[in-house]
């Protein structure tokens, strides 16, 4: 099955901008603003792979100055049509030179990388995020965790398809969105924590810090496996210093 991006859908992205911050994706936003205070200085933000500007809104909210940057022009479309005040640019795929290298203090990429294929291909654009990081800056990669795609969750479900089991790194996966109408399944990219230190390393870059969210049960939420098993992973990336002998 050859792989193709599930958000360049027109009633996909449509169906994807009225998605909140509820259910098991509250995991994945609960702990970032204590992250990024933890470990971002400065208020320069990119917001890789924005999507329909879910993300970008909220780190506006947090006080950053924010651009947000898509691939697909149906995404990018809907997040000018919900919010004028940060900048949104359609961009092509990997390709990054209409901005400053060494200019942004944060680069938050959320859910983007469930969707890069290759080994190479991440490594590449890993590489040109790391670019556009300043020395002391911060990659924030927000991802799916392996688990996700053999669980059950308050807003994903899996039990359809059982080979999701046996699926190793690079392999497609589907899932499907219980949280929107559009129940088709999305297909994702299966990539393992192992796999992804791989990408770091040839990127450059180093984790600083791994988070995995979970539910602690007193949220008004009907959780499924998320108070034992978390359904994301945080990574925390700065670039490597070369020491010079």
């Amino acid at each position: 099955m050859d792989f193709s991006n599930s958000y360049e859908d027109k009633e996909r992205a449509e169906a994807y901008s009225k998605l909140e911050f509820a259910g098991t994706y509250y995991l994945a936003y609960r702990d970032l603003p204590e992250i990024i205070s933890q470990h971002v200085n400065g208020k320069s933000v990119l917001d890789f792979g924005c999507g329909t500007g879910r993300s970008t809104r909220f780190l506006q909210k947090l006080g950053f100055h924010v651009i947000g940057i898509d691939i697909s022009e149906e995404m990018i479309s809907i997040a000018k049509k919900l919010d004028q005040k940060n900048d949104y640019f359609l961009i092509n795929d990997g390709d990054f030179h209409q901005f400053t290298p060494d200019s942004f203090d944060l680069i938050l990429s959320a859910f983007t990388f469930d969707n890069v294929p290759t080994m190479e291909k991440k490594i590449m654009l890993f590489s040109g995020l790391s670019s556009l990081l300043k020395q002391d800056g911060i990659i924030i990669n927000l991802v799916s965790s392996p688990e996700i795609y053999t669980h059950e969750w308050a807003s994903f479900t899996t039990k359809d398809f059982p080979d999701n089991k046996k699926a190793k790194t690079g392999d497609i996966v589907p899932i499907i969105t219980k949280d929107i109408k559009d129940k088709r399944p999305c297909y994702d990219i299966f990539w393992s924590n192992e796999d992804y230190q791989k990408v770091f390393t040839k990127s450059g870059l180093k984790p600083i810090k791994i988070y995995k969210p979970l539910a602690i049960g007193d949220e008004p939420y009907h959780w499924v496996n998320e108070t034992k098993i978390a359904p994301w992973t945080i990574y925390v990336l700065k670039k490597k210093v070369n020491v010079k002998i």
